[in-house]
């Protein structure tokens, strides 16, 4: 990482002095012309002293108006160097960000993979070399359960996120019961994580147009969410409204937040806030990218609002129609 930094900061040491190059030597042709015309004009008074040339106004205007020419024409030059500078400058600062997004989110992938697999193999060799009593054989089974599950997730995130970008994923929207889609993903988290308090709220028969799998996983994301950024005692709420046009979804946790400069931001890609609690937590920056991209395709929206008396509440708006 550190010579990563260094070779980014030579090269805008080297970007900069370039630019300089650039403007001195622009600055240079306009002296050099300046001086060539003026000696011209010298020259041309000497011969117009002698009738051999025009007159002296005639040679005055005319070095006037080269001189107006060489401003002209050297203002366009620099106006078309600095806007292609900080073009330049910014797609190249954009391609960095996005080149140290990339490497953070491989090192966070491969966490992600390694720690499931890591346990996962742990309770199995476990299971194979002791002989355990009934309950603590269905808690290494739970847990080794659950591992498999967040891998499943992140390969899902992976997966969509890919066939999405690349425009492979064929949208198939049907009638969808959003209420019994939020019972049974609140129950599923409750099998998951039984110690976690998950508190549902749901409009009878919610219906909407759109496309379950995609639907189940922006919920899913959300829901991770809230999960890892909430202590272990707070309470993640589920809501199912139903509201004129739309379905809303509100799920909510009572973690540390988030700031008001990054509740744009966190749904780019790979984003993750630099807060101290989001840093000590797991994650890749993109399901909340997911659930973005998720919302558009259907017309609709998502949001994230500050929680009372803490937390935050992301806010998912979904067409009836």
């Amino acid at each position: 990482m550190k010579e990563s930094s260094i070779k980014i900061k030579s090269i805008f040491v080297l970007y900069w002095i370039f630019l300089a190059y650039i403007l001195a030597a622009l600055i240079w042709w306009y002296i050099a012309l300046s001086r060539q015309n003026e000696q011209i004009a010298s020259q041309q008074k000497q011969l117009a002293a002698s009738g051999l040339y025009t007159s002296q106004t005639n040679i005055d205007d005319a070095l006037q108006r080269k001189r107006l020419q060489y401003i002209g024409e050297g203002a366009i030059f620099l106006l078309l160097i600095a806007a292609g500078a900080i073009y330049l400058f910014k797609a190249v600062k954009k391609q960095l960000r996005l080149s140290r997004q990339q490497q953070d989110f491989m090192m966070a992938v491969t966490h992600e993979l390694k720690t499931p697999i890591a346990v996962s193999k742990l309770n199995l060799e476990t299971l194979q070399r002791r002989k355990l009593e009934e309950t603590q054989l269905n808690k290494l089974l739970q847990n080794t359960v659950e591992e498999v599950d967040r891998m499943n997730d992140l390969c899902n995130n992976l997966l969509l996120s890919s066939n999405m970008e690349s425009g492979n994923y064929r949208i198939q929207k049907e009638e969808m019961n959003l209420t019994a889609l939020a019972n049974h993903i609140a129950t599923e988290y409750r099998r998951r994580f039984p110690e976690r308090i998950i508190d549902l709220h749901a409009t009878n028969d919610c219906v909407v147009h759109a496309d379950p799998f995609l639907i189940e996983i922006a919920l899913n994301n959300l829901l991770d969410n809230a999960l890892k950024y909430s202590p272990k005692s707070g309470q993640i709420q589920l809501q199912v409204n139903q509201l004129e046009y739309h379905v809303q979804v509100i799920i909510g946790d009572e973690g540390p937040g988030i700031a008001a400069s990054d509740k744009k931001k966190i749904f780019d890609k790979f984003y993750r806030t630099g807060s101290e609690a989001t840093q000590r937590s797991k994650g890749t920056g993109l399901g909340l990218y997911l659930v973005k991209r998720i919302m558009d395709t259907h017309n609709g929206s998502v949001y994230v609002e500050d929680a009372q008396p803490l937390g935050s509440r992301f806010i998912l708006l979904i067409n009836q129609r």
